[in-house]
């Protein structure tokens, strides 16, 4: 498993998203996961305060003891109820929250600290003041962002530089095979100001997997799991056009669905890490192996081809 940068920490190319602890598995099967995840090089981990109301940050803390020195661990605040008076991005929030993280975590510091989403009820240089504040105190080693635009993300950053303040050094949004909109705008932000860049959905909820077809998910997977309405979003017809020309164009090659979706995106440079969940110890196994294909520049180009003719 190759590492990659994220400011000063080194995190292992594939991650593990832990949003299913605490909800989907118990801390039997979390730890499971998590030793899973050490036999197979995986160091990254990232969680929040509202996966499970908290529970999932409470079995990670219980899964990585014994193992800190060892693990990179991230987390995000900012969707969470807050306090009455206070919004996701206030400074007193951005406090209380990561007090109340460390505790659940049983750590004395987390390595990325992560706003889940932009506030526009507080002016952003609040935010990074009290993110600055924390990693200051040593509570806090790096910061990052969520659903955050380019000019957002751009603009924050000049806040950080012209007021020497901590900078965000990731920004995680949605990105995959099926949905390149960051490319057009903020991947620059990301070049131009050494941003890691964090997809989530990169497998689009088990459409990139392998285990969906045209008549539906599979039993057993998160989109079998969802309402028709948000079902609808992924499985569109565009969507499955490509599912079913990349599967073709993979037939001949002894790789699977799972296995582009990780390594195109790991052939981005703005990419040090691709973030995906899993409920089983074969599937950080799966997670794990997928990363081991280096696309060739004519694999690239072939698929880039393949999607472009899939949206037609």
């Amino acid at each position: 498993m190759e590492l990659r940068r994220i400011g000063e920490l080194q995190v292992s190319e594939v991650g593990l998203g832990c949003n299913n602890f605490g909800t989907r598995i118990d801390q039997e099967v979390t730890d499971e996961i998590f030793s899973a995840c050490l036999d197979n090089g995986i160091n990254f981990f990232d969680t929040a305060d509202v996966y499970g109301s908290g529970a999932s940050e409470e079995m990670l803390g219980q899964a990585m003891k014994g193992h800190r020195d060892q693990v990179v661990v991230a987390t995000k605040f900012g969707l969470r109820d807050m306090d009455p008076g206070l919004t996701g991005g206030s400074a007193e929030w951005v406090r209380r929250s990561v007090d109340r993280s460390l505790r659940r975590l049983d750590t004395d510091w987390i390595d990325l600290f992560q706003i889940h989403t932009p506030d526009d009820q507080v002016p952003e240089r609040e935010t990074l003041e009290a993110l600055h504040e924390l990693v200051v105190a040593g509570k806090v080693r790096e910061i990052g962002c969520s659903n955050y635009d380019a000019e957002r993300l751009d603009s924050a950053i000049d806040i950080s530089q012209r007021d020497t303040l901590t900078s965000y050094r990731t920004v995680q949004n949605r990105y995959s095979l099926l949905h390149r909109e960051p490319e057009a705008e903020v991947f620059e932000v990301c070049r131009e100001h050494d941003v890691g860049f964090l997809p989530f959905f990169p497998l689009e909820s088990g459409l990139l997997t392998g285990k969906v077809t045209p008549e539906g998910p599979r039993p057993g997977t998160r989109l079998a799991e969802w309402p028709q309405d948000r079902l609808d979003l992924f499985m569109t017809d565009r969507n499955l056009r490509a599912v079913e020309r990349l599967t073709e164009w993979l037939r001949n090659r002894d790789r699977s669905l799972l296995d582009l979706a990780f390594s195109w995106l790991l052939s981005k440079p703005e990419i040090p890490s691709v973030i995906a969940g899993a409920t089983s110890a074969e599937q950080v196994r799966a997670n794990s192996q997928a990363s081991g294909w280096l696309l060739n520049k004519v694999e690239l180009e072939e698929v880039d081809d393949l999607l472009s003719t899939s949206a037609d």
